[in-house]
């Protein structure tokens, strides 16, 4: 279904939901207002046989009678009120949570055909290109420069595709909550020094200035470690101008060891910067996006802190662009 689709779908439902509630709650008023009508006529009926009686009755045992028949009165407008407010609030705290849930269950049904539109074409370009290339040195006689331009492109694609599955297969292994992951002791700084030399082979074009403080070593999985950073500078990179410089900084500060990956790019806006470490979630529609990407990268980061017991934030960089953090705990 498309995403206008599932817009308009999800603005009928929308209607159609508080129309009915709005039915509900009027039925809800009209009931109220017939019990008091109900209550204050057989108020009236009960004074005017208190009036037919009033003759053989004392001064005081008729101002008693009335005082109860008022009294039982009150009390019935006070119990329907408050059975009426009881009421409004159960069905206004039922309306909103499965309201809520339908926008939620859209939402990600939405993310979820947005990423398989992204993986569908992630997986069918570098398979695509890798196939073209290989088509070419098996039809031509190419020169030796020409064929080593077209095995790199090749081995550059084959390295997105093994990026893409690697990242499919670990988001879904992280969420089995039995997954525990290898957890061995390990020199995060050489980890983090080689991922960089690694994203720099496959962005040459591409400036990355790092400060690594030397020997910091962490409890964890080299795997997902390589992960999660692999993910941070593809971000960056994807989501800057070429001409511009992304930095990496590692660092020591008391407890914990503090991993930035900062970027010149166009930032994440305050109200999406929660959103962006959803599983599927990818800012704008999906049809329309110039930017490579699947809605993995920056959820898989999140969760490989969090397996970690890391935590990741993003902040806005100064002048513009955005900051990555993980704070691991040593």
């Amino acid at each position: 279904m498309p995403a206008d689709a599932l817009k308009i779908k999800l603005r009928r439902t929308t209607i159609l939901y508080w129309s009915l509630l709005l039915y509900v709650l009027a039925a809800l008023l009209w009931w109220l207002i017939s019990l008091e009508k109900q209550n204050q006529r057989i108020r009236a009926e009960q004074l005017e046989l208190l009036e037919l009686q009033a003759p053989e009755l004392a001064p005081l045992e008729k101002d008693k009678r009335v005082a109860a028949i008022e009294s039982l009165a009150s009390r019935n407008s006070t119990k329907y009120v408050s059975e009426g407010i009881t009421f409004l609030i159960v069905i206004l705290i039922g309306a909103v949570g499965v309201y809520r849930a339908v926008r939620r269950q859209l939402r990600a049904q939405q993310q979820q055909q947005q990423f398989m539109m992204a993986v569908t074409h992630e997986l069918k370009t570098p398979i695509a290109v890798t196939r073209l290339n290989l088509e070419t040195m098996q039809r031509y006689k190419l020169e030796p420069e020409k064929q080593e331009k077209l095995i790199r492109i090749a081995l550059d694609e084959t390295s997105r595709l093994n990026f893409l599955t690697n990242n499919i297969l670990v988001s879904s292994q992280l969420e089995n909550k039995g997954f525990a992951g290898a957890k061995e002791e390990l020199d995060f700084s050489l980890l983090v020094t080689d991922c960089i030399k690694d994203m720099g082979n496959r962005f040459p074009g591409r400036l990355i200035e790092s400060s690594i403080e030397p020997e910091l070593d962490l409890q964890g999985d080299p795997l997902l470690l390589q992960i999660l950073l692999n993910n941070l500078l593809e971000n960056a990179i994807k989501y800057s101008p070429t001409e511009t410089t992304i930095t990496v900084q590692l660092k020591k500060t008391g407890t914990q060891v503090l991993l930035e990956v900062a970027d010149q790019g166009e930032g994440v806006p305050d109200t999406e910067k929660k959103k962006i470490f959803e599983r599927f979630y990818r800012i704008g529609n999906e049809a329309t996006r110039t930017t490579k990407g699947t809605g993995l990268g920056l959820y898989l980061c999140e969760r490989i802190a969090r397996h970690h017991q890391a935590t990741l934030s993003v902040r806005d960089n100064s002048p513009k662009g955005s900051v990555f953090r993980v704070n691991f705990a040593t």
